[in-house]
C-alpha cells in the first residue's frame, strides 16, 4: 500500500485511537498539530494550506482551532459522536464534518445490554463475592432483580437506541422512548420528556446524543424519578447525566442502581462509585472491539479520501459549504 504524503490535511488530538491510527499511517502522511509552544509557530507557517483536519477523539477541535485555520473546508472525526467538535463554529463557516455511524451500533447495543444484566442481576458483585472467598465464609449471595418483563425507557431512540431496544424484546420488556420528537411508526410508546419517561420505567438507558443541547437532560428531577427501585445505564455520554446527583444518590439508595460506560471527567471515575456494588463501571467500552473499532476506521479513512478526492463526505453530519 502506498502511503500518500499531504499538506493540506492535519491531524489534532493526543491519542488517537491505535487502529485508526495505524490504519491512516498505512495510507497518508499527516502532519500532527503540536501542543504547547510550538503551536502558533506552526500555525503561522501552515494555517493557510489546511483544508482538511482529521481528529479522533480529545480534546478534539474547539472553535479556536476552526478560527485559526482560514481555508478549513472540512473535519473527518474518527468516532460516532460529534461533541468533541464545535458544531456551531464550523456550520457559521460551512465546514463539513463527518463521523462514523452504523458500524459501532450493534457492538454498543451489545454493550448496553451487558451493564443492564450486570446491574441488576449484581453479577460483576457475584463474581468479586467468589474470588474474595465469600461464599465459602458468608454462604449464599444476596437476591438481584429479573430483567424480564420489566419496563424500559430509551433516552436518543436512534440507530443504537433501537438496536438495544431490539434487544430487550427477547427479554419481554415493555419498551417506551423520548426522542426530541417523535417517531413516526415506532412501535415504542413516546414519552414527552425524560422525566415522564424516567416516572413510567424500571430502567432508563441512555443512548442519546452528548452535545450541549444534551447537557444534563438527565438531572436530579429525573433521578428521582427512577427512585429506589430504578436503574440507570449510561452508554452516551457522561455530560448527559447530572452525575453528582447521581452519586449521591446511588450512594444514599435513593436510586436502585446504575451501570456506567461513560463519565463526566473521563478517564476520572468518582471514587465514591468505585466500591458500590449496585454499581457497574466500565472504561468507555461501548464500541471496543476489534471488528468494530476496525470498520470505525475504515470509515473515517473512506470519508478523508471521498473529501480529497470529490469534496464530499460518505457520513456527513454537516455537508460542505452548507
Amino acid at each position: 500500500m502506498t502511503v500518500e504524503k499531504t499538506d493540506d490535511v492535519l491531524r489534532v488530538g493526543d491519542n488517537f485511537e491505535p487502529t485508526f491510527d495505524n490504519e491512516l499511517a498505512a495510507r497518508y502522511e499527516i502532519p500532527a498539530l503540536p501542543g504547547g509552544p510550538h503551536r502558533a509557530e506552526f500555525l503561522a507557517r501552515h494555517a493557510e494550506r489546511i483544508r482538511v483536519v482529521v481528529t479522533s477523539g480529545k480534546p478534539g477541535v474547539d472553535a479556536e482551532i476552526i478560527a485559526a485555520l482560514p481555508n478549513l473546508e472540512a473535519i473527518v472525526n474518527n468516532g460516532a459522536g460529534v461533541d468533541m467538535i464545535d458544531l456551531k463554529a464550523a456550520r457559521q463557516r460551512g465546514i463539513g464534518v463527518s463521523n462514523t455511524p452504523d458500524v459501532l451500533s450493534d457492538t454498543v447495543a451489545d454493550t448496553a445490554l451487558g451493564l443492564i444484566l450486570m446491574t441488576l442481576r449484581h453479577f460483576g458483585a457475584a463474581d468479586r463475592y467468589v474470588r474474595a472467598g465469600r461464599w465459602a465464609r458468608e454462604g449464599q449471595f444476596p437476591y438481584a432483580r429479573d430483567l424480564s418483563g420489566l419496563q424500559v425507557g430509551i433516552l436518543g431512540l436512534g440507530r443504537i437506541g433501537s438496536a438495544i431496544a431490539t434487544r430487550l424484546l427477547g427479554f419481554d420488556c415493555a419498551i417506551a422512548y423520548h426522542n426530541r420528537h417523535r417517531i413516526d411508526g415506532s412501535p415504542y410508546r413516546y414519552a414527552e420528556s425524560p422525566l415522564e419517561l424516567a416516572e413510567s420505567v424500571d430502567v432508563l438507558v441512555v443512548a442519546t446524543t452528548g452535545d450541549e443541547q444534551a447537557r444534563h437532560l438527565v438531572d436530579r428531577s429525573v433521578l428521582e424519578a427512577l427512585g429506589p427501585e430504578g436503574y440507570l445505564i449510561n452508554i452516551a455520554r457522561g455530560s448527559v447525566v447530572d452525575q453528582d446527583a447521581l452519586v449521591e444518590m446511588v450512594a444514599g439508595g435513593a436510586l436502585g442502581g446504575a451501570g456506567l460506560d461513560v463519565f463526566a471527567d473521563e478517564p476520572n471515575v468518582p471514587a465514591a462509585l468505585l466500591d458500590l456494588d449496585n454499581v457497574v463501571l466500565f472504561p468507555h467500552i461501548g464500541s471496543a472491539t476489534a471488528r468494530t473499532r476496525r470498520a470505525m476506521a475504515l470509515l473515517a479513512i473512506r470519508n478523508l479520501d471521498s473529501y480529497l478526492n470529490t469534496g464530499e463526505l460518505v457520513t456527513p453530519v454537516l455537508r460542505p459549504g452548507k
